[in-house]
């Protein structure tokens, strides 16, 4: 079974889970049906118990989506590992790789075992790890199984004697491979500061016989004051970082070099760049990592996205909508929704008011957030009612997923189709 198969058919196994009180929004007759069983009723989203608040996400949208961003990647000769602290969703992990993804990225050891659960064979894990408990598991997983690919960063001495230390401790026989991190810049997150520290990080890592370099990254979305000018010379950094270490010899045993980039913000800019890599002594994978992409969303990355530079490449959708109902409209320029920070994301803009079933949503305009609800201004003669169902697009979509366990499918017609797993 080849790579995403094995990882879709173990994703397959979660239609099986029971439907239950830890899953919100969901029809609360459905207690006890399997995710599978549920989704066989093709229920209606206005009509089939769903209760408020409810997020869906349109099976459209995210089709669309991930058709555009596997188009982009092979049309600029790209390698994809789709960051996948986005969703955390291993059914979209493996939609993601049966379109060629290469692997996929993630941010934290928690997130690798996720992935490993569900079968998938290449991770990017696009941060440094020191923690002895999560290098030994790192470790077990490679020894137990030669197919795995796990790459990680490294952006101190003091790091790669860390990991040194305890891959050696936990017996690790195989080496774990290793990319320098060059930082975005001062002030920026994190990553060795200058070409300098990167070649002293390369060489302990040469020094340390459980690991191997194989190649350099970086997120260009830290760029201090960034525009394509300020993208496109750290990315040259960085590219030319990579033939300095080649040059250098090292790279030791790495059958390729990989230079890996690419937030959700300037992947134009590091497709540009990336496309003039020199030839170095062993072939290049070029590795994207956007992660947001595969939801898009109604404000922070609908006024970033790269297709707002290149719209002649094509533009995303955005898959969510949150559905909430009017509790309350105590005033008639003030009402309440039954959704709040639990429910939506916050922390890169307010939700907006996209629709309202059967009704007018004209100025209406999200104000703020409490807890459980959603303030609303709303002008004098406008006709909400409290019970009126009101969507909300939302900013930012990996604090988004992370607020629901189990997320509605939605076709075009609003009936609920499937159901995505999440694991935070």
């Amino acid at each position: 079974m080849g790579g995403h198969e094995r990882v879709a058919a173990l994703a397959a196994g979660l239609a099986g889970e029971r439907v239950d009180h830890r899953f919100k929004g969901l029809p609360p007759d459905a207690d006890g049906l399997t995710v599978g069983e549920l989704a066989a009723q093709r229920r209606g989203l206005f009509d089939g118990g769903f209760t408020t608040p409810v997020l869906v996400l349109s099976e459209t949208a995210l089709g669309h989506n991930l058709d555009l961003l596997e188009r982009y990647a092979r049309e600029h000769g790209l390698s994809f590992a789709p960051h996948g602290k986005t969703s955390m969703a291993p059914q979209l992990f493996a939609r993601q790789l049966e379109r060629g993804a290469w692997g996929i990225t993630v941010a934290v050891p928690h997130q690798a075992r996720v992935c490993r659960e569900f079968g998938v064979s290449r991770i990017f894990l696009a941060n440094e790890v020191v923690d002895p408990a999560a290098l030994r598991w790192i470790g077990g997983q490679l020894d137990a199984d030669p197919g795995l690919t796990f790459v990680t960063y490294v952006d101190s001495v003091r790091g790669v004697e860390l990991m040194d230390a305890a891959l050696r401790k936990a017996g690790t026989r195989r080496a774990l491979d290793v990319v320098v991190e060059l930082a975005a810049g001062e002030g920026a997150r994190t990553g060795a500061r200058t070409e300098a520290d990167c070649t002293a990080v390369a060489e302990a890592v040469a020094a340390a016989p459980s690991l191997r370099l194989v190649g350099v990254a970086g997120y260009e979305g830290e760029v201090p004051d960034a525009d394509p000018g300020r993208v496109a010379a750290w990315l040259r950094r960085l590219v030319a970082l990579a033939a300095e270490l080649d040059a250098a010899g090292r790279f030791g045993s790495a059958e390729e070099i990989v230079v890996s980039a690419g937030g959700s913000a300037w992947f134009d800019v590091v497709a540009e760049v990336l496309a003039g890599v020199p030839a170095l002594s062993r072939p290049v994978r070029k590795l994207l990592r956007s992660g947001a992409y595969v939801t898009h969303d109604d404000d922070h990355y609908r006024r970033i996205t790269p297709f707002n530079r290149v719209p002649e490449e094509g533009s995303l959708e955005p898959a969510f909508r949150l559905w909430a109902q009017v509790v309350s409209r105590p005033s008639p320029t003030q009402a309440f929704l039954n959704a709040g920070k639990r429910d939506a994301a916050y922390d890169l803009g307010l939700p907006s008011v996209q629709a309202v079933r059967g009704g007018d949503a004209a100025g209406l305009t999200v104000t703020a957030l409490s807890d459980q609800h959603t303030w609303l201004s709303v002008p004098p003669d406008h006709p909400l009612a409290v019970g009126d169902w009101v969507a909300l697009g939302l900013s930012h979509p990996c604090t988004t997923f992370d607020k629901w366990p189990l997320i509605p499918v939605t076709a075009p017609d609003a009936t609920v189709t499937d159901y995505i797993r999440t694991f935070f």
